[in-house]
């Protein structure tokens, strides 16, 4: 900057760096400041509480020439941890994760076995970002909305070692069950569903809100589907042209599993009333389900620290968090530890595994449709064609004594019936569509036998 014009401070304490896609931030209040990539740009106002809060530090006493007292020059100086009432493993987790945060890397996972404690690891280390690092606001997302009231329970329960309060209250908790957010709260509880909804400017019901990570994302998933036109359908015309790999390279926006095959994830745009500095700390829970598709959207919004609790991480979970495990604490140590109890496995004797059984004539199994309209749905939005689907369930070693008495709108077979079965099917496609099905069902299938074998 030239020095003929008027700064507040040199250098400038905010940089931005954008290509018009792509926006890099960098915070010169920082100790040591490093450019990290945001959604958008942050509010005037909250840059001006920034300045005006080192200014304030500095007229107070803080030596100018240091950095100013930002949420990573405090992580530097937290107090000493009291280690009453936790056990050694949260103790290792707590001070690693200190350490990571200080160390100024943007995201954090912390593998810890079911019952080891990974909630209560939770809220004292955001107890600690609150009180001694300065956090403005964190953000909890679980994976149901049951679980939300549960640890909003948790929060309220307990207690600080620090000042005996109870965390709620010293600081306000909200567990969002509508699209109201508290901004006086300083721990937000909410389904990723319902901020997802939030950002996208819509509600969502209540009874989606009891759904799971996987389970929510289908129903986005099908309203998604139900809302593409026309143009849609042209897009997935024209990528059936494209060979089977160029085409998996177009639809790398689409969803990778159980979804629309070419259906393009539909993206968060910038939602003021919801701006990205709204959080400084994002913890979710079950985090190994919370990274992919369209729950990924709502973590990479907001400018913020991630930190992600599971106890069954995978390879991507590892790569989403950058490799970055600052805790790594099994089932098997956790029962070493006296922590959590060993199982053991029975097994079941019954008449039906032991000698097997079979299928009478006119037996009607009751099939959900949902997979045969999720098929129907995958072939329209891949092929812009609507084609007949009929399912096809097999009962490998059963007897089936009349296959064809069995069926209205499913058939009920033996294995090796099936070929004889599709033989004296009626044709009711055209053979160039069943080519382009069959081709686009392979590539479908492919995709999902490279995300199994990457997550193996």
């Amino acid at each position: 900057m030239p020095a003929s014009l008027p700064a507040w401070r040199r250098p400038l304490p905010f940089l931005y760096e954008s290509t018009g896609i792509e926006t890099h931030f960098t915070n010169g209040l920082d100790p040591a400041p490093r450019a990290r990539s945001v959604f958008a740009f942050h509010l005037p106002d909250t840059l001006a509480e920034w300045l005006r809060y080192a200014g304030t530090a500095t007229a107070t006493g803080h030596n100018a020439a240091e950095p100013a007292p930002t949420f990573l020059a405090r992580l530097k100086t937290l107090p000493p941890l009291v280690e009453t009432g936790l056990w050694p493993a949260q103790v290792r987790a707590i001070h690693n994760l200190e350490k990571s945060l200080a160390a100024n890397k943007p995201r954090a996972l912390i593998q810890m076995a079911t019952g080891s404690g990974k909630t209560y690891t939770a809220i004292n280390f955001i107890y600690r970002l609150i009180k001694f690092a300065g956090a403005r606001r964190v953000l909890f997302l679980v994976d149901r909305g049951n679980l939300g009231r549960q640890t909003k329970k948790e929060f309220d329960q307990y207690l600080s070692p620090y000042n005996n309060f109870k965390f709620g209250e010293e600081y306000i908790v909200q567990h969002l069950t509508s699209n109201n957010l508290d901004t006086t709260a300083r721990v937000t509880i909410s389904t990723i569903q319902r901020m997802y909804s939030m950002l996208k400017g819509r509600e969502l019901a209540d009874e989606d809100d009891e759904q799971s990570f996987s389970g929510a994302e289908e129903l986005f998933e099908e309203s998604i589907g139900q809302r593409r036109g026309p143009s849609d359908k042209a897009r997935g015309e024209r990528a059936a042209e494209l060979p089977c790999g160029a085409m998996s390279s177009a639809a790398t926006r689409a969803t990778q599993d159980h979804g629309l095959l070419l259906s393009p994830i539909e993206p968060i745009a910038y939602n003021p009333a919801i701006p990205i500095e709204t959080f400084d700390i994002i913890v979710t829970d079950e985090a190994h389900r919370s990274i992919y598709k369209l729950w990924r959207q709502v973590l990479e919004y907001f400018d913020a620290h991630l930190i992600g609790l599971t106890a069954t991480p995978n390879k991507q979970t590892f790569g989403f968090f950058n490799q970055n495990l600052v805790m790594e604490y099994g089932h098997e140590q956790a029962v070493a530890d006296g922590v959590n109890v060993n199982y053991d496995v029975y097994r079941i004797r019954t008449e039906v595994t032991e000698a097997g059984s079979k299928v009478e004539a006119g037996y009607w199994l009751e099939v959900r449709d949902k997979e045969r309209h999720r098929l129907q749905r995958l072939l329209a939005e891949s092929t812009g064609k609507t084609l007949p689907v009929k399912p096809v369930i097999l009962f490998p070693g059963w007897y089936i004594e009349d296959s064809r008495a069995s069926c209205r709108d499913l058939w009920v077979l033996e294995p090796k019936a099936l070929a004889k079965f599709l033989d004296n099917e009626p044709s009711v496609v055209a053979a160039e569509d069943v080519k382009l099905a069959s081709y686009h069902l392979s590539c479908f299938i492919r995709e999902q036998e490279r995300v199994l074998e990457a997550r193996r």
